[in-house]
């Protein structure tokens, strides 16, 4: 089974992305925050990782990056959320370390068009 972590210190969003991707057959976990998340990473390895851009206890940014620097078992797809499309922002989250991005709000067809998308590039 596919394992989704959703980071994002929003419990509405966080509730929100466990039931679009419960609904396709993910396990989810979450955290609330950059301690939480990390905390939680040192004992599991999601295939998807979805990081908000903006969280009021940590640098998106530096989260991704220390994210790549943790020694999992496997490389993580991480998807950095964003509420506007700022391509500076953007590329500042890809040379981070995130894959792609995901613009909010999102639903469970826009959900389901990054997974193939992700999908087809792999």
């Amino acid at each position: 089974m596919l394992h989704c972590f959703v980071i994002d210190d929003s419990e509405i969003i966080r509730k929100y992305a466990r039931l679009i991707f419960e609904s396709e057959g993910f396990r989810v976990s979450e955290a609330d925050g950059a301690v939480a998340a990390l905390e939680r990473l040192r004992s599991e390895t999601p295939d998807y990782i979805l990081v908000d851009w903006r969280m009021p206890d940590t640098n998106s940014l530096e989260l991704v990056g220390k994210i790549r620097a943790l020694p999992l078992s496997q490389r993580p797809y991480i998807v950095y959320v964003v509420t506007e499309y700022d391509a500076f922002e953007i590329q500042r989250a890809l040379a981070h370390g995130a894959d792609t991005y995901l613009l909010k709000p999102y639903n469970r067809q826009i959900i389901e068009a990054k997974l193939q998308e992700i999908r087809a590039a792999a």
